[in-house]
């Protein structure tokens, strides 16, 4: 099969293509042929070296796929050859998505919503997840006042639909070019809820919008010094849901003078705690309320085939920051 390598830890030019043999299964493993893959931030964070290195059981990077099922293992339940499906690998896959082929266990694994594309089916696991982790996690009341930052991103456009289907609609959002800004209007956030993070007065320009209250949850889905200003404008004794892991000590230090609730969410937890199914079990429910309409598959945006060049691009645009509200996706095979 063909893969797009990593070769060491740096900068794009170190990946390479190369061709592997086809992964062999376990009893309790799916072969996928993979139809699309898509990229996430932490594949970048991988490549770089940082602390989502460690993660890495393959050079072959990719976290999130769709596909069709080629061979099932004597110990699989539910899935059959040609059945089209949804994963989150992580890294417990036989390599990533940036290839032809993987070997997954059953557990990890959803349906693909029928209506939807194997492009936009491979833009659902990772955010999706991720959101629908902080979704439960919080616990959010119709009432509550609800800050994101990074909302236009595939984590932050999930969580907002969730919210939404669910009556929670007092949101205010942050975003930095026109294209950002189009995204949120398109989940039904009004200009009122869009604040531009380049203006100055950044956090009094959130309050503001919150009828000058502080909020009762503040989602960061970008770190940095931004999450300074999450962790300000959030109420004394608030929620605050890191996604990230990239906060500043001045964001802990506010947070810990608040007496916050910090909620860190990171989908992987479940995999090192070995409680597998609930992925799979997730991304069919996930795929339900696709299916149902109750809430909208992500926009994407597909950058080119299975090549060097197609990822080399995909992590420069995720790196500097102009995905612009769209999931970046990598056709892999065409159906």
């Amino acid at each position: 099969m063909k893969a797009i390598q990593l070769n060491g830890f740096g900068d794009v030019s170190n990946f390479s293509l190369t061709h592997l043999d086809p992964p062999v299964i376990k009893n309790d493993e799916v072969l996928i042929q993979i139809k699309a893959s898509a990229f996430n931030p932490i594949d970048y964070q991988m490549r770089l070296g940082l602390r989502e290195s460690r993660l890495m059981r393959s050079p072959i990077l990719g976290r999130e796929l769709s596909g069709i099922v080629q061979q099932v293992g004597p110990d699989v339940i539910g899935f059959k050859p040609d059945d089209e499906v949804i994963a989150l690998a992580g890294s417990r896959g036989s390599n990533g998505s940036y290839a032809e082929l993987m070997a997954l266990n059953y557990r990890m694994i959803g349906r693909k919503p029928h209506h939807i594309s194997f492009e936009e089916a491979a833009a659902i696991p990772s955010s999706g997840l991720t959101a629908w982790h902080s979704f439960t996690r919080m616990k959010a009341e119709v009432s509550d006042s609800i800050f994101i930052n990074g909302a236009a991103g595939g984590v932050g456009r999930f969580l907002i639909k969730l919210l939404k289907a669910n009556g929670v609609s007092n949101i205010v959002a942050t975003a930095g070019s026109g294209q950002s800004v189009a995204a949120l209007q398109s989940l039904g956030l009004c200009d009122g809820q869009i604040i531009n993070y380049n203006q100055p007065d950044l956090k009094e320009l959130i309050i503001a919008a919150n009828q000058g209250k502080r909020f009762d949850y503040a989602v960061d889905l970008v770190g940095g010094t931004i999450a300074e200003t999450a962790a300000d404008v959030l109420k004394m004794n608030g929620n605050y849901v890191d996604v990230t892991f990239l906060g500043t000590s001045v964001a802990r230090e506010i947070l810990f003078d608040k007496g916050a609730n910090i909620l860190n969410i990171a989908a992987y937890a479940f995999a090192i705690e070995n409680n597998l199914s609930w992925y799979g079990d997730t991304l069919n429910h996930l795929a339900q309320l696709i299916e149902n309409h109750e809430i909208d598959a992500p926009a994407i945006n597909i950058i080119g085939n299975l090549s060097v060049e197609t990822v080399r691009e995909a992590h420069r645009l995720m790196e500097t920051n102009r995905i612009y509200g769209k999931k970046l996706v990598m056709e892999v095979q065409k159906f």
